[in-house]
């Protein structure tokens, strides 16, 4: 357990803008900053960032919260893995009470998977640099390759023993346990024995966007005609290699900066191009890309350019991976490297500078490339060039943006010697077909985005109680040090200032109220017994509270919703402000909080005269028809005090 004053270091450190941004592009927007939400996909931003009430809210799905609620939501972690993240993130040293046996049994499977995979890549990469074989095999096989030292180190690149349980048993005696070293892929269970799966390799480590390592990839060395060449960790509670790319951590900001991204193929595409000084780059491991994975890049940039290897055949199988990037909006653009190259090879055949210039020089649109691909081996065969035609125009049919797809007409129809209408003809028929409007539909049908998060469910419409309580919580927080008025002792003459936070508080605890909706009840006691110590607590103290759910409800009630325009403060247009209408909004929101209170005790004094009528009790029938009257009459009264308006 963390103790709190290093939870509250913990929290102070943790900038909401900070945090956001080492996954989302944010850009600022007044006095906010702005985004596409990672909870959900969306084409107009609506995740926005307050760094001045240190929360985040979007607009679209509904999720909001502090800095620990962003990152337990992004990452799937609990509250107290949450706060490692940050704690790790901003170098504040961790206190915790030793773990019991049961503790330990108690921990989630993710989170002994991520342990597991940690201490694996650790080991792994003090085998490659610090012992005799890692450093005779597998260094020696990366030093053959020309990478250095420092690229090694950045992707945390390892050698697993070619000793068949050498991993495994070390993992064994250093406690960790068999039940997760198998579920994890690390280790194959046989009947009664227990054997590597990466023995003989050099280790890659895949890892999430917040560095967290996920799997594995390995290459193996040795010439061995039955091995596969690599092998990549099993599916797992946390690794699906459909929804990462290898090298997205190390990327993720210079993807950011250079507004741009390079897709390849292999790790060692990405580690070479890093060393090219070209960091923006991530490689989809050996799999054909996925729509998850094209949506990870997304978060970062629009563009991205895919660099294919000199190898025709290669290509056409892999190609399908454009028309994902297209159909989610992408702009995309193709590199075809030199016959018989890869960017790995490519890369050290020429400078740093010479492999920049040739990657500008020789970007294509993705009509062009198709052209160049395909129309050789049409060979002025009308049947295969109208079927060359058809393949750009499926491609074409599945961007989104008609204006987009409206440009890439006109250079198809210039390239292919096809008339315009014509090609909207077929393009336009496509899309009105079903079968492809189910297919092409955004987001997908079965989409899961990485990290993966929970479909968001319709918002059902809050009940009016739960509204009247969540209101004067929500004017608590915002407005809770705010005079409300000023009252003359009669004891002493002296002037006595009422907060809003002192007059919600006398009058729900004075009429005995209670909250029954339980976060808003423990908020509420939580001003109670500050305002009877005289000090308000004020919104940072809930927005960063150790209760994940007071921190997130609190910051779902100081979201506005609606903010005056730039412009329209530049003209100084006159604009009522809540404060302005303090006086009469906070009595308000306390009538209709006391006349749900009575609508509600009507209705169980209804249940028990019906309950009465049933047993023929006619002494308590006449006492609920008394009380029940009161209630009626006190409703009377309030709802003329709110204006005679109906209180239903």
């Amino acid at each position: 357990m963390i103790d709190r004053s290093t939870i509250e270091r913990i929290l102070d450190a943790a900038q909401i803008v900070d945090v956001v941004q080492d996954f989302v592009p944010l850009k600022k927007r007044g006095v906010n900053y702005l985004g596409l939400c990672p909870f959900h996909n969306e084409k107009t931003p609506s995740f926005t960032v307050s760094p001045s009430k240190e929360i985040f809210k979007c607009f679209g799905c509904g999720k909001v919260g502090n800095s620990v609620n962003f990152i337990m939501e992004h990452e799937h972690l609990t509250y107290p893995e949450a706060l490692k993240y940050l704690a790790r993130k901003y170098h504040i040293e961790v206190v915790e009470k030793e773990r019991t046996p049961e503790d330990i049994e108690k921990q989630n499977e993710r989170e002994s998977l991520l342990v597991v995979t940690g201490y694996a890549a650790r080991q792994f990469s003090e085998n490659l640099f610090h012992s005799a074989e890692g450093i005779s095999v597998g260094l020696a096989y990366f030093r053959e390759r020309g990478f250095r030292q420092n690229t090694l180190t950045k992707f945390e690149i390892g050698y697993s023993f070619d000793k068949r349980d050498a991993f495994t048993k070390k993992a064994l005696e250093d406690g960790y346990q068999q039940e997760f070293l198998v579920k994890s892929g690390l280790t194959i269970q046989s009947e009664e024995r227990l054997f590597d799966r990466f023995s003989g390799r050099v280790m890659f480590p895949i890892h999430s966007l917040s560095g967290q390592v996920l799997g594995f990839g390995g290459r193996i060395l040795r010439p061995e005609p039955k091995s596969a060449k690599y092998v990549n960790s099993p599916e797992s509670e946390i690794y699906h290699k459909s929804r990462i790319l290898y090298g997205i951590y190390q990327a993720r900001k210079a993807i950011t900066q250079e507004d741009r991204c390079y897709l390849v193929e292999g790790y060692t595409d990405v580690m070479s191009l890093h060393e090219a000084d070209i960091e923006n780059v991530v490689a989809s491991s050996g799999t054909s890309l996925t729509q998850e994975q094209v949506r990870l890049v997304k978060r970062f940039t629009q563009n991205i350019t895919i660099l294919y290897d000199g190898d025709p055949a290669g290509v056409k199988a892999s190609v399908r991976g454009i028309d994902l990037v297209l159909e989610e909006g992408m702009n995309v653009k193709i590199v075809l490297l030199p016959n018989g190259e890869d960017p790995d090879s490519w890369s050290k055949k020429v400078t740093n500078e010479a492999f920049r210039k040739y990657l500008k020089e020789n970007e294509t649109d993705f009509i062009r490339f198709k052209v160049r691909l395909l129309l050789d081996e049409a060979d002025n065969d009308p049947v295969q060039k109208a079927g060359l035609i058809r393949d750009i125009v499926k491609s074409i049919a599945v961007i989104p943006e008609s204006i987009t797809r409206t440009i890439y007409i006109k250079e198809c129809s210039l390239l292919m010697e096809v008339p315009e209408p014509i090609l909207y003809h077929e393009v336009n028929k496509l899309r009105q077909n079903k079968s492809f409007q189910d297919r092409n539909r955004y987001p997908a049908a079965g989409d899961l985005p990485l990290p993966p998060v929970q479909i968001v469910k319709p918002v059902i419409p809050m009940s009016v109680p739960l509204w009247s309580e969540k209101e004067l919580i929500r004017l608590l927080l915002k407005f809770g040090s705010e005079e409300f008025e000023r009252r003359i002792r009669t004891e002493d003459e002296q002037v006595e200032v009422i907060t809003i936070l002192d007059y919600i508080v006398q009058e729900i605890t004075s009429d005995d109220l209670m909250f029954d909706d339980p976060v808003c009840a423990r908020i509420f006691e939580d001003f109670r017994f500050h305002a009877e110590q005289g000090i308000f607590p004020g919104d940072k103290h809930f927005v960063k509270h150790e209760d994940p759910e007071i921190s997130r409800q609190s910051a779902e009630l100081l979201a506005d919703h609606h903010e005056l325009s730039r412009i329209w403060k530049e003209k100084h247009t006159f604009v009522e402000t809540e404060e302005m209408k303090l006086k009469v909004m906070v009595p308000d929101a306390l009538l209709k909080f006391k006349s749900d209170k009575l609508i509600a005790k009507r209705k169980e004094i209804m249940t028990e005269l019906e309950e009465a009528a049933r047993s023929g009790d006619d002494e308590r029938i006449i006492s609920l028809q008394k009380r029940y009257n009161n209630l009626s009459t006190a409703l009377g009264l309030i709802s003329r005090q709110l204006g005679n308006r109906i209180v239903l």
